[in-house]
């Protein structure tokens, strides 16, 4: 092997071959970490959100403009739920106090022992005066749903007490109770001897928050029974018959206008349309970081391409010579790709290091994932693969052109 004459040859001419090495370090790093952020978005943009069929799951928030009084905004909202009920194609409707991924609801601290120092963490807190388990189509792993007779209706201008049951997702039970059965236990809202507390009834396996935040937060929820009134508003959350939902939202629409003797305000949205709002930032980085990829390899593919070019071209009459000495082509292709592999694998070495360093960077300053090692491996493949395909087309050009007319002096 033709190492050693080759080593002494770039030693000599150090300019070009360090710049292809630097181009192909800080291209690999980038391109891994980059591509690693794209992978990560995507997963995020894909996370489940616990609901069986979020494409035939939509909810109308609702306000009636006129001055009820409490009980007349109880006894509408009750009237409203009927109505949505008995339109053709509705699989199941809840009042709902805030919807999954639509970026508006609230949380709370949660505790397993009111005796802690500090709160477990914070979930994202759902009311609801009906059955948003059967609703949102959630899968029961643990326990029961809430019987009808166990949601009160709760006044929110008057009564501020909280539920005495509830249900969590499987991802907070095993936070607050790792390894031991939820059902039966007491979550605490709250630390120290004023805070109050609900007993577990059921666990279901996932159920995203209303920010669907990044980490933990995004997975702990718990569903309350109350049917709130007071405000002068409310929320259904309504599944409809696979395939149905853009026609029973039209129907569910024209049915609560039709039910109301005075002017509401209606707000429909469908939880597609939810997840595409909540991720829309997180779509349009990976499409971003794929794009200025995809431009970055071009250029160092360029680059690549275009100084190996330049090399080959540089020693035409080197290669005549070497030809007329008895070389064969074969020889010549393999000096040269033995060159830039060299090269490129100096590059590859630099690109790991620079790679793993400003993964480390990222991680401590924007809490990503490391960086799998898959990413650089696939990536120094391709980048060797880049090098030998770059001076395969003019080495072999080169060395077919006869020995008298490359020794040939312009």
């Amino acid at each position: 092997m033709e190492i050693r004459p080759i080593l002494s040859a770039l030693l000599r001419n150090k300019t070009g071959p360090i710049l292809v090495a630097m181009q192909v370090a800080l291209s690999l790093a980038i391109l891994a970490n980059a591509l690693h952020i794209v992978n990560e978005r995507r997963e995020v943009a894909a996370r489940p959100s616990g609901l069986s069929d979020e494409a035939a799951t939509f909810y109308f928030s609702v306000r009636n403009l006129n001055q009820d009084t409490p009980d007349q905004m109880l006894a509408t909202i009750k009237r409203e739920i009927e109505v949505l009920r008995a339109v053709p194609g509705v699989a199941s409707v809840a009042q709902v106090s805030q919807m999954p991924m639509s970026q508006s609801g609230g949380t709370t601290s949660i505790a397993a022992d009111n005796r802690q120092q500090r709160e477990s963490g914070y979930a994202s807190t759902y009311f609801t005066g009906d059955s948003m388990v059967k609703t949102l189509g959630l899968k029961l792993v643990e326990g029961r749903d809430f019987h009808p007779q166990e949601i009160p209706e709760v006044n929110e201008l008057t009564n501020a007490e909280v539920p005495t049951l509830v249900i969590v997702t499987k991802p907070l039970a095993d936070k607050l109770w790792p390894g031991a059965p939820a059902v039966g236990k007491t979550m605490y809202f709250g630390t120290g001897s004023s805070a109050t507390g609900a007993q577990v009834i059921g666990v279901v396996e996932d159920l995203i928050s209303a920010h669907a935040e990044l980490g933990e937060t995004g997975i702990f929820s718990l569903i309350m029974p109350a049917r709130q009134y007071g405000h002068g508003g409310a929320m259904y959350a309504i599944r409809s018959e696979p395939g149905q939902r853009d026609r029973v939202m039209q129907e569910a629409e024209q049915a609560l206008r039709k039910s109301s003797a005075t002017p509401m305000i209606l707000r429909i949205k469908t939880v597609e349309d939810d997840r595409k709002d909540r991720y829309r930032a997180d779509t349009a980085l990976s499409w971003m970081l794929v794009t200025v990829s995809a431009l970055l390899l071009l250029i160092t593919c360029s680059g690549i391409v275009g100084m190996a070019t330049l090399w080959v071209n540089q020693r035409r009459k080197q290669i005549g010579v070497r030809r007329a000495l008895g070389a064969r082509k074969l020889d010549i292709l393999r000096y040269f790709i033995v060159e830039n592999v060299m090269i490129t694998s100096a590059g590859v070495v630099g690109g790991v290091l620079l790679g793993v360093g400003l993964n480390a960077l990222l991680v401590s300053r924007l809490e990503m994932a490391r960086l799998p090692l898959v990413y650089l491996v696939t990536g120094a493949i391709v980048f060797w693969a880049i090098g030998i395909l770059s001076a395969y087309g003019p080495a072999w050009r080169a060395a077919s052109i006869s020995p008298a007319l490359a020794t040939r002096s312009t």
